[in-house]
């Protein structure tokens, strides 16, 4: 048997190119039970109130991106979401066919369509945007106290920071409008 060409780095080493290098290592397991924790809080979050969206998570991101940034191209919808071309193209066409945008002229390039919401496709978002907020709103209320309502409240900055860490999942502002978190893509 040949001996090994290289030698592996321990699991439990942080290098130089990982998140929380130079921290020790009780200190970086530690988080990473925290982010395990958040991530499985944020998914079931999301996951409980899918079921009450107007608005599929796929066409609901599109529109909220629209509405937040302004027209954009097929293309540039497809790179902030990171996915193919064709993929958007399909999603593009069926909110056009649904009435939600319309394509026009690119300004420097015939060649390009730019899409803007239509009024119906923005009362769409903004009715899947106060449903998502009453919904949560119901349940804050049900479930929380007043006291956990504050301690939850203190935390929204942390995590806006924790999303700017990340570089924000579209390059949104992430302490603007909280828009729908989807994992569909």
């Amino acid at each position: 048997m040949a001996p090994p060409t290289s030698t592996p780095a321990p699991t439990d080493a942080p290098r130089p190119e990982q998140p929380g290098a130079g921290r020790p290592a009780t200190e970086q397991l530690a988080a990473e039970r925290l982010a395990a924790e958040l991530r499985t809080a944020i998914s079931g979050l999301v996951r409980a109130g899918r079921p009450h969206d107007r608005l599929a998570p796929i066409p609901a991101t599109v529109l909220d991106l629209l509405d937040r940034q302004g027209p954009m191209t097929t293309a540039e919808l497809a790179a902030s979401r990171g996915v193919r071309h064709q993929t958007m193209a399909a999603t593009v066409k069926e909110l056009t066919e649904a009435g939600h945008l319309t394509a026009g002229p690119h300004p420097d390039d015939a060649r390009k369509k730019v899409l803007t919401l239509t009024p119906r496709g923005r009362n769409a978002i903004e009715a899947d945007r106060r449903q998502r907020v009453g919904l949560l709103a119901r349940a804050l209320t049900a479930s929380l106290d007043e006291s956990e309502q504050l301690l939850l409240a203190r935390a929204l900055p942390l995590l806006d920071r924790i999303a700017t860490e990340l570089g924000g999942a579209d390059g949104a502002d992430p302490a603007g409008d909280r828009g729908p978190i989807s994992g569909a893509w």
